[in-house]
């Protein structure tokens, strides 16, 4: 058996893998599916270039040759991205490819994981994120994360968005912190929903209700970049399209970079798309051109319910 890996510029052969025998305990018996080579050899396959434009009109965040490491598990490699200003930038690809690992490269929340280890270069308007002088809390208030599973605090629904501006000292006094919470909520679609029961537990709101006030609170912070990580997977329909709504007006001011499985949300929502696969960024590009002309393989196939 021949695997054939789509390029840019060529079509390469590898040579055939070599299979254990039948009666091999981890193969099975004979009869059994073919196992495909294992994922490092297909990772260096691929070569690591990015066809397609990395480029943004308008760049604020900047990627350049991010490599990331889970112990001797290299999850990320060589990728380069900018990131603009008013835009929204779709990461695509199956389960396991490296998208929300490279979000969470972009406000340094892979430092949390004890085994993980970042190379390359990431600037935020500019200067480095990982210099010894920035400190990351104060990097997550400029760079906020929507997470997958909406995660109110357990505090009410005040207090939620209130948080974020308390705790790095944004406000000068009651009043103000009353108009930050308001227009948080507001902002997030929600304030007409929660106005008279404030004081309620975050948690008492609904799914899709609980999603945006993970919003408010991720945009009371003002910060410059907000990362979303699947924020619609596990919602209804009707608040997925709530979220997207947000999405588009968030975009005036802030540049958001959003991970899904979906897309048709994708499309909807995105200006461009980037397409990950076994680690790699393999295209980027603006929306339509990957949903009509891709020019990667591989992205074709994805996109086209091949694989995925």
């Amino acid at each position: 058996m021949t695997i054939t890996a789509m390029t840019e510029a060529k079509t390469e052969t590898l040579p055939p893998s070599t299979e254990p025998p039948p009666d091999d305990p981890e193969q099975g018996v004979a009869g059994d599916a073919i196992v495909l080579p294992e994922f490092k050899e297909q990772k260096t396959d691929l070569g690591g270039k990015t066809v397609g434009n990395i480029k943004s009109e308008n760049p604020f965040m900047v990627a350049e040759n991010v490599n990331v490491y889970y112990g001797d598990n290299h999850a990320i490699q060589n990728v380069s991205l900018e990131i603009g200003t008013k835009e929204v930038i779709a990461l695509i690809g199956p389960s396991g490819c490296g998208k929300s690992t490279f979000l969470r490269c972009l406000n340094r929340m892979n430092d949390t994981i004890e085994t993980a280890r970042v190379t390359g270069r990431i600037t935020l308007d500019g200067k480095d994120i990982h210099r010894k002088e920035q400190d990351p809390v104060a990097l997550r208030a400029r760079v906020g994360m929507v997470f997958q599973k909406p995660n109110p605090f357990p505090k009410s629904i005040y207090d939620n968005v209130a948080y974020g501006p308390r705790i790095h000292g944004l406000v000068a006094d009651r009043a103000e912190l009353d108009q930050v919470v308001h227009t948080g909520l507001e902002r997030a679609g929600l304030l007409a929903e929660v106005k008279d029961r404030l004081d309620e537990p975050g948690t008492s709101l609904s799914g899709g209700q609980q999603q945006r006030l993970c919003i408010a609170r991720t945009i009371a912070v003002n910060p410059e970049v907000i990362l979303m990580d699947e924020p619609c997977s596990a919602l209804d329909p009707i608040a997925t399209a709530r979220i997207e709504d947000l999405i588009d007006e968030l975009c005036e001011d802030y540049a958001i970079v959003i991970v899904t499985h979906s897309m048709q949300q994708a499309a909807r929502v995105s200006r461009r798309v980037a397409y990950f696969h076994l680690g790699l960024l393999v295209e980027v590009d603006e929306t339509d051109t990957i949903f009509t002309n891709p020019r990667h393989k591989l992205t074709e196939d994805y996109i086209t319910g091949r694989f995925g």
